[in-house]
């Protein structure tokens, strides 16, 4: 039976952690349901814009995806689960995307990710089965601690490159993180566990007085919220199965494993919890999300890791923040207006969270080498670590015909191939 018990409000003021398997009362846990919900919303939608994917079909495969998952894993794993980036280039690549408008060439898409969705649950059927002594072999804590906080450092180019495109916009970008900061350090009880959601609405509001009060930069605009509908259907679509495209977007499953894998490891190391024995079902359910997100025309989806950072600096992980968060997916997945309303935020002001949402993302890697004591003194985890940043942090890709392999994937496979192969020669006695 799926319970969590409920802990006092002296004991979470005093600083308590409030575990996977625990949760706050209703009203603040539906509150850390919104701040969860917009941690993931800006990527869950960018990534199926790229793609020419029907964003509310992302969000609200979001959220079912994330549901799925908790019911596999018994709502043991504290995730949400959103669009995964690891696609974008395969898909663009099998469909012949140009860039703007609906992707014609959709279902071919869907097709192969269904296919990557199969081989992702099978890899978690194996594991399941036999355990995760041989993934951690190849993946031991100084590969997934450099694969986490490469997810971060890969993806902080989108806020500072793309989404300050005037001086005024980075100014307001550096106004929201420094709010976040603010929020974070004076404020106490659930404003400052709330620290990201307040952080957000006071940087909007400065943004307003700014934009359209003083005229410094484009001004705040709500009339999309109030011309757009209450309810309405998103567009599904439906898989087309290409022996070419499933080969090319059904490999992608080996990084969503390590993608996953990281976030399970960096979820144990800030809870103290040993999450491993779920890590076959996470992965299985990571696979069905998939496959159910494809046939109706939604992205493939992962492990967020913008959640594991809004985890890391609230220190609360009950897995009940995660099913509010996917109920107001849903419910957002079929409402254009209150879709409108999250797009209505300023892009500076996204940009200020996302700078942090990622930094928290790159240290929660760190934070697993530290706490599994990885012995930088070691020239082979030095060099792995070392190598993999870089090649995530500069978007290293690597291309073999059509499929092109990007910062995350070459930082991933880097990772493990290197520890391998070094570990050979430290085997013969060298290092």
């Amino acid at each position: 039976m799926l319970t969590w018990t409920q802990r006092s409000d002296a004991t979470l003021h005093a600083g308590g952690v409030i575990a996977p398997d625990e949760r706050l009362p209703w009203p603040q846990t539906v509150l850390l349901g919104v701040q969860h919900l917009i941690a993931m919303f800006g990527a869950t939608v960018l990534a199926p814009i790229l793609m020419g994917f029907d964003p509310n079909v992302a969000v609200l495969m979001s959220g079912v995806g994330t549901l799925i998952f908790f019911l596999v894993t018994a709502g043991k794993v504290p995730s949400y689960l959103g669009s995964s980036f690891a696609f974008i280039g395969v898909v663009i690549a099998a469909t012949g995307y140009a860039g703007q408008g609906p992707n014609a060439n959709i279902g071919v898409a869907l097709g192969g990710i269904v296919a990557c969705g199969v081989l992702y649950f099978l890899i978690g059927a194996v594991v399941q089965a036999i355990g995760t002594g041989w993934i951690e072999r190849l993946m031991p804590p100084v590969v997934t601690g450099s694969v986490v906080a490469v997810i971060g450092l890969n993806l902080a180019h989108i806020p500072v490159k793309n989404m300050a495109p005037t001086a005024f916009d980075a100014w307001m970008q550096a106004i929201t993180f420094v709010c976040v900061g603010l929020v974070a350090v004076l404020t106490r009880g659930m404003v400052q566990r709330l620290l990201i959601l307040m952080g957000l609405i006071v940087a909007s509001v400065i943004y307003a007085v700014l934009a359209n009060g003083l005229g410094l930069g484009k001004p705040l605009d709500l009339s999309g919220v109030a011309q757009a509908p209450w309810f309405g259907l998103p567009q599904f679509a439906t898989p087309v199965f290409s022996a070419n495209a499933m080969l090319l977007i059904a490999p992608v499953a080996i990084i969503l494993v390590a993608e996953n894998l990281g976030h399970i490891k960096a979820v144990t190391a800030m809870t103290g919890r040993d999450l491993d024995r779920y890590m076959g079902r996470a992965f299985m359910g990571d696979g069905l999300a998939t496959v159910v997100a494809g046939s109706v025309g939604g992205t493939g989806v992962t492990t967020y890791a913008e959640n594991i950072g809004v985890m890391a600096a609230t220190k609360i992980y009950s897995t009940a923040i995660f099913v509010v968060a996917a109920v107001m997916a849903i419910l957002l997945g079929f409402s254009p207006k209150f879709g409108a309303l999250i797009q209505a935020i300023p892009l500076a002001v996204m940009g200020g969270v996302s700078i942090v949402v990622f930094g928290l993302i790159a240290v929660a890697g760190a934070k697993i080498w530290v706490d599994n004591r990885v012995d930088f003194s070691d020239n082979r985890n030095l060099l792995v670590a070392a190598i993999t940043l870089v090649l995530g942090t500069g978007d290293f890709t690597l291309t073999f015909g059509d499929f092109a392999l990007g910062g995350i994937g070459t930082a991933t496979f880097g990772a493990i191939a290197l520890y391998a192969l070094l570990g050979r020669r430290g085997a013969a006695g060298g290092r």
